[in-house]
């Protein structure tokens, strides 16, 4: 068995989007005050720190994270590495080098609409990306739309900067909350 690679950010210290409730850790009981364990309470937004956002998230009649199929989450993957916006042709380049169903682009780069319908065109069940969003920051609707609206679900916040490019196993199966648009998650990788 291959070495389990961490790809999730750590909670309470990751980055939020503009505007998004930052997530909030409450002590509940503590064995150092005289409880007889450690109890924490949370809150966060669905879409803080490494996240998945479900087709409702911009789809008004689109699936909730419940009702996503969790294959989408788990199975083979391919790594790229990119820095700034990923066109059409860099989309097909990417598609090229894989069969796998899940694609993650390491770097600071942004779908453009335009290859958001490349790989909405394929089939692909996943894309991830570093970054809070996986299209443009200051107009991230559109690339929502078209990948969303063609099933592949996003996996946002990734940390893949020790991560080659390359053929992986990825897990990352989002927490169960029923009626969300989103819902965070703790992805890894396994090198295959």
């Amino acid at each position: 068995m291959g070495r389990i690679i961490d790809i999730t950010q750590e909670v309470f210290g990751s980055r939020v989007w503009p505007g998004d409730p930052e997530p909030v850790r409450t002590t509940v009981a503590s064995i150092a005050d005289g409880s007889v364990c450690n109890v924490t309470a949370f809150s966060m937004c669905a879409h803080n720190g490494t996240h998945v956002d479900a087709p409702y998230h911009f789809l008004k009649d689109g699936k909730t994270i419940e009702q996503l199929d969790l294959a989408a989450f788990a199975g083979p993957c391919h790594v790229v590495r990119h820095a700034g916006d990923v066109t059409a042709a860099d989309a097909e380049r990417f598609l090229q080098e894989t069969r796998a169903e899940r694609l993650l682009i390491a770097g600071p780069a942004t779908v453009t609409a335009e290859a958001a319908k490349v790989f909405a065109a394929t089939g692909l069940k996943l894309i991830g990306n570093e970054s809070q969003t996986v299209g443009p920051e200051n107009a991230p609707m559109e690339v929502h739309l078209i990948l969303l609206g063609a099933g592949v679900v996003l996996l946002e916040g990734i940390v893949l900067t020790d991560v080659a490019a390359g053929e992986y196993f990825l897990n990352a199966a989002p927490l169960k909350l029923g009626g969300s648009d989103g819902a965070p998650c703790r992805a890894w990788l396994m090198k295959l």
